[in-house]
């Protein structure tokens, strides 16, 4: 009897241990899609940038399916080079209350 009851509440424990690991798993997912995103974002602004044609302003918008659960903001400043300009690529997704989102930082020439 005693065994039956160790067993179960290692099967409980078991059972606790991978549902948790499930929901890392997922979020682990959307943090990697999230960052190859960024990564193709900031690939097409430094390559605007490499044609004169980036205009620096602040822009956001929403990816299209199948990743229309992401949105992207780009934002720009000043350094204290006057020909360098830091370049911020954020994808976020999810609640904007719960802050879920990944950023990249780069510096145009």
């Amino acid at each position: 009897m005693i065994a039956l009851a160790i067993a179960g509440i290692a099967l409980v424990a078991l059972l606790s241990l991978s549902n948790r690991s499930i929901g890392v798993n997922g979020r682990l997912q959307k943090i990697t899609q999230a960052t190859l995103l960024a990564q193709g974002k900031m690939g097409e602004t430094e390559s605007a940038a490499d044609r004169g044609t980036l205009q620096y302003e602040n822009e956001v918008g929403e990816f299209t399916p199948p990743y229309d659960e992401f949105r992207w903001q780009i934002s720009f400043e000043d350094t204290p080079l006057p020909s360098v300009r830091m370049v911020t690529v954020k994808v976020l997704w999810g609640d904007e209350k719960k802050n879920q989102l990944v950023e990249l930082n780069s510096f145009l020439f």
